[in-house]
């Protein structure tokens, strides 16, 4: 962060660190975020092992695969939370090392796969913290708005003054996406928001994540469902141990075979009856 100089009230003058500058609007299919040939060591093990993927403004990209394959390393990744140890990760076009906390806090907004608090906040104060990167900056003055909408959105207004500890998993797990929504940062990565959600909650918040595509942010969700990721995303990177089997649109990348190998389960995939949405589910004997 950059500092500024100012006279104190002596007169003299110091160093005072200045706000940083939100991002401009990113036009449609800007990357706003890729990592270029990155690999990972965990344990000395590899965890992501020479993966590249570009995330672009107006688009949801989502990471599949099966428990293990790195889709929520690579999610760190791309968040500039999990250093590789080789290659390039670069947030809005620059090499992510150069960006500063308070600066990718701007940028990007992280839901992490569990959310968790050592104090019993109101669910209306955990929302409220979406909001600390812009504490005296330009857009502060949006707070109390984009803290109603974001609760509105994930429809969580109504136990607003309840403990969150007092919550169940699925409504912490709206609370805190609510939380991510208030940040209005340009790139959403979330991991696994869907997994303690019921049927209609999980609708929800992946219309949420198309919506915000469509209003030009880059969404990258991790997700177990195929037929979730086949219904909302633009585009899908499946991984398999560490590398990406296959990128593309989901009707070109979702094939019998290739899912049947990597998540080594006979699956079908077939078009929806009504919709021609494509459907992925487990082969089963009758």
């Amino acid at each position: 962060m950059k500092s500024v100089k100012t006279p104190n009230a002596r007169g003299l003058l110091r160093l005072v660190p200045s706000r940083p500058l939100a991002p401009p609007p990113a036009a449609p299919g800007d990357v706003l975020a890729e990592a270029d040939a990155v690999r990972v060591l965990l344990g000395g093990r590899p965890v992501l092992d020479g993966v590249g993927v570009r995330v672009r403004a107006g688009e949801v990209l989502a990471l599949v695969g099966p428990n293990g394959a790195g889709k929520s390393t690579l999610l760190g990744v791309l968040a500039a939370d999990v250093p590789p140890a080789e290659g390039v990760v670069r947030v809005h076009g620059r090499p992510a090392g150069q960006w500063s906390a308070p600066e990718l806090a701007l940028r990007r907004a992280v839901l992490p796969q569990s959310a968790s608090l050592s104090f019993p906040f109101p669910v209306a104060e955990v929302v409220r913290m979406g909001r600390a990167p812009w504490a005296g900056g330009e857009r502060e003055a949006e707070d109390d708005a984009a803290v109603a909408e974001a609760m509105a959105r994930t429809e969580v207004a109504g136990f607003a003054g309840r403990p969150f500890s007092a919550l169940s998993g699925g409504e912490r797990a709206r609370v805190a996406l609510a939380r991510v929504l208030a940040q209005r940062a340009p790139l959403l990565l979330l991991d696994e928001p869907t997994a303690a959600l019921d049927l209609r909650h999980q609708e929800l918040v992946l219309r949420l994540c198309r919506e915000r595509a469509r209003a030009g942010d880059a969404v990258v969700v991790v997700l177990h469902d195929l037929a979730l990721a086949a219904a909302y995303a633009d585009r899908v990177a499946v991984l398999r141990a560490g590398r990406i089997a296959a990128e593309g649109p989901p009707a070109e990348v979702f094939a019998e075979d290739l899912l049947s190998e990597v998540y080594d389960q006979p699956v079908e995939v077939l078009p929806h009856p009504r919709t021609g949405a494509l459907l992925v589910v487990p082969r089963r004997e009758v």
